[in-house]
């Protein structure tokens, strides 16, 4: 089975679920499944995602809240919206949204 390692989407972008109602913006990506098999066995059986794939860690939000989502590449689409994420934390990694992708803000040393 041949392994995908080339992330379909990129840190910054805006992404939503496939299937749940949530959205959110890409603050990591792991080449592979990075998590632990306790988490991943949690999922049920037939909507598990392989974990031969690219998974993503989110700033995420749905309706009640905001929260940090780790989701696989097969799980995602992009958010068409044009809508800025309300994650608190958002203006702490990133600066300006253009086009769906928020600008990755620089790192200031001490």
């Amino acid at each position: 089975m041949e392994v995908n390692r080339q992330a379909k989407f990129r840190i910054g972008q805006i992404v939503r679920h496939r299937f749940y109602p949530f959205r959110g913006v890409i603050f990591d990506v792991d080449p592979t499944f990075n998590n632990t098999d306790e988490w991943w066995l949690s999922i049920p059986e037939e909507v598990r995602p392989r974990k031969d794939q690219p998974y993503y860690h989110l700033l995420a939000e749905n309706a009640e809240t905001e929260y940090v989502a780790y989701v696989s590449e097969q799980n995602l689409l992009p958010d068409e919206s044009g809508e800025p994420i309300r994650h608190p934390q958002v203006h702490e990694l990133f600066g300006t949204l253009q086009g769906g992708v928020y600008a990755i803000r620089a790192k200031s040393a001490h």
